[in-house]
């Protein structure tokens, strides 16, 4: 798999990596067992990134992925996320305290001296701009608590915000065939100060792998069910903000344009494809997901045709459903 330097980190990582939101919770069941083949797979199949939160089944996810990282000879660079914990959630409770023990907690579930990478995980928006938490996370990079920090933002301006502050090494952010935004802005001034980005909800939550319609149904505890208003979080979480019925029939041209490419395969293409992007983080479930993922870092680059097709459809069906913070 083709190996991009991951901004300020040192590190290189494969074009496509592994979220693991959905071996914590929020996605229906996924058992112990079937994470554990999840995360071999992906390993097997060449992913050298892994992206995890610490709220992702309240640790679950971490704690999945240090039991399958204890088994392997060459570990993967495993970025997590911290933040989201805090109670109330307020600018207010990102102070030094909470953030070491976030950090802390983190170490403990991935048993690790050193976490690869901390992101703080789609803070309120005054986060941003407080010199206090990144002072506080240059700390933690002195004292070897982890070895690079990021954010993870909802909107452009978050993460142009971001971008002043010389200590972040990269930026997380929803990016996809539906969700553009971030291409005329971010990703230029992310490459012009050698930040890495994190790609994430590159499928839409499952809607650019073409399989669903608009009789498919979630399980309860899924947010796919629960959150498509955003009664939960940020709705731009749940199918990047577009209506699911708006977005299945969206995807139901961009099937057409991807021709005998796998959908999904041919919509992480694109992602991997736009410049400035580091690395793409699909999510799985199962193991067939994890290799369909794997399969779009072989795939050629797209056409012209086919990405003035897919600028059509954005045009036509989901720019107006797009939210404008976006």
């Amino acid at each position: 798999m083709e190996q991009r330097p991951l901004g300020r980190t040192g590190a290189e990582v494969g074009v496509v990596g592994l979220g693991t939101w959905q071996l914590g919770g929020d996605w229906g069941d996924v058992d112990d067992e079937a994470a554990e083949a999840v995360l071999e797979a992906a390993l097997a199949a060449g992913v050298t990134l892994l992206d995890t939160a610490d709220v992702y089944g309240d640790g679950r996810s971490e704690e999945r992925i240090r039991r399958v990282l204890a088994a392997v000879s060459e570990r993967p660079f495993v970025a997590t996320k911290a933040g989201r914990r805090a109670d109330p959630f307020e600018a207010a409770t990102y102070t030094p305290e909470n953030l070491r023990a976030w950090v802390d907690r983190s170490r403990r579930n991935l048993g690790v001296d050193t976490l690869d990478l901390v992101q703080l995980h789609c803070p309120p928006p005054a986060v941003y701009s407080d010199q206090r938490v990144y002072d506080t996370l240059d700390g933690f990079v002195a004292d070897g608590s982890i070895a690079a920090y990021g954010v993870s933002v909802e909107t452009v301006a978050e993460g142009l915000t971001a971008l002043q502050h010389p200590g972040v090494a990269t930026i997380q952010v929803i990016l996809n065939v539906f969700r553009r935004k971030p291409l005329e802005e971010l990703l230029p001034a992310a490459q012009a100060a050698d930040v890495g980005i994190l790609a994430r909800v590159p499928l839409a939550s499952g809607l650019l792998t073409g399989k669903y319609d608009e009789s498919t149904t979630f399980p309860a505890d899924d947010h796919r069910n629960f959150n498509r208003n955003g009664e939960a979080f940020d709705v731009g979480e749940t199918f990047a903000g577009v209506p699911f019925e708006i977005g299945v029939a969206a995807a139901r041209e961009v099937a057409a344009i991807a021709g005998d490419a796998p959908t999904a395969a041919f919509a992480l293409r694109w992602v991997i494809d736009q410049p400035g992007v580091t690395t793409v983080i699909p999510g799985a479930r199962n193991v067939e997901q994890v290799r369909g993922n794997v399969a779009a870092a072989e795939l050629p680059r797209l056409t012209e045709s086919q990405l003035a097709d897919l600028e059509r459809v954005y045009d036509e069906r989901i720019r107006a459903h797009v939210h404008d913070r976006w």
